[in-house]
């Protein structure tokens, strides 16, 4: 199948929409001789169709070099594009070929949220129901903030769930601006203190900054080089006595119990997949009396999400109205 981009230019730019397969699998292997085995092509046949479409659109999109093949700026945002128009011809194909049924894939990137698993294990339990049969490859991935946004605005992601607060929403909503990113709200909730049963302040109806100064503070790592609104949590921006980054939830919780320490998130806890041994008390900040995060998902713009994306959207408003 060809593309044809018409302007206001004295000619037409036509490529197929194979060129686009080849170049994203190149960007992703970073080896023309790699690239060609998986894709089944020459390597000279492979080099030839990249180099008509660079011709043709008159842009380097590689950096080629004896340790291999990179990306060049102009080619980071070809490949960009390159990965929606390529996404939306697969949905095409999965909504309307009846002849061929093909694997579903979907993906998503999200905080460290353990709705987000349950809600995505929910879905993975209703595509079963429906029919057991269906061949798939799904994706979650819990990480850093910024890599959230990357997965989504690269399509390597279809949906992204991110918090915004006070704290980050200037920042963030011009970060979404930059990268064709739109947000869309799923719930507004209070700030929690969550902590191990046994935690010393575990009993309290609210527990407020300065109990907890004795106590260390979880914190999920987002790389020294992002900036520090990139942060997970609502105060990354407070003075903390006693940090601890950690990269995932299951270490958080091995923490919680050995060293007595603490995290502040939105009380949206899994006690299915966390167990019974930890608790959310209210978070009283002395400070500020509208300590509020709200939480939503980030869709590339224009982007009409897959059958799946759509399903998941529904299992993770389920699961935070009953909240």
């Amino acid at each position: 199948m060809k593309i044809a981009f018409y302007g206001n230019s004295s000619y037409n730019l036509t490529m197929t929409l194979q060129q686009l397969k080849y170049i994203i699998k190149v960007s992703e292997i970073g080896s023309l001789n790699r690239a060609a085995e998986v894709l089944y092509v020459s390597q000279p046949s492979l080099t030839a169709s990249i180099k008509d479409v660079e011709n043709e659109f008159s842009v380097k999109l590689f950096n080629r070099s004896s340790r291999g093949i990179s990306l060049t700026n102009e080619g980071k945002e070809f490949v960009q594009h390159a990965r929606q128009i390529y996404a939306q011809y697969e949905s095409l194909l999965d909504d309307f070929d009846p002849s061929k049924k093909r694997k579903k894939k979907f993906a998503v990137s999200c905080q460290h949220y353990s709705f987000c698993v349950k809600s995505f294990i929910n879905l993975m339990k209703k595509l079963e129901k429906e029919d057991s049969s269906e061949k798939y490859e799904f994706a979650i991935n819990e990480t850093r903030t910024l890599t959230i946004l990357e997965d989504v605005a690269n399509m390597r992601s279809e949906i992204g769930i991110i918090n915004l607060s006070d704290f980050n929403r200037t920042f963030l909503t011009k970060a979404f601006k930059a990268n064709e990113l739109e947000f869309t709200p799923l719930v507004s909730c209070r700030i929690y203190v969550y902590l191990w049963k046994d935690h010393p302040l575990a009993g309290r109806s609210s527990i407020t900054f300065d109990e907890l100064k004795d106590y260390p503070c979880l914190m999920f790592d987002q790389n020294a080089n992002s900036s520090f609104y990139y942060s997970e949590e609502i105060y990354a921006d407070r003075e903390y006595e006693k940090v601890i980054k950690t990269t995932d939830r299951a270490t958080n919780l091995n923490l919680m119990k050995g060293v007595n320490a603490y995290c502040l998130c939105s009380g949206i806890i899994s006690n299915e997949l966390n167990g019974d041994d930890f608790v959310a008390v209210p978070f009283k900040d002395s400070e500020n009396s509208d300590n509020a995060m709200e939480i939503g998902y980030i869709t590339k713009m224009n982007v009409v999400l897959s059958p799946a994306g759509k399903s998941y959207i529904e299992e993770l408003k389920k699961y935070l109205g009953r909240c």
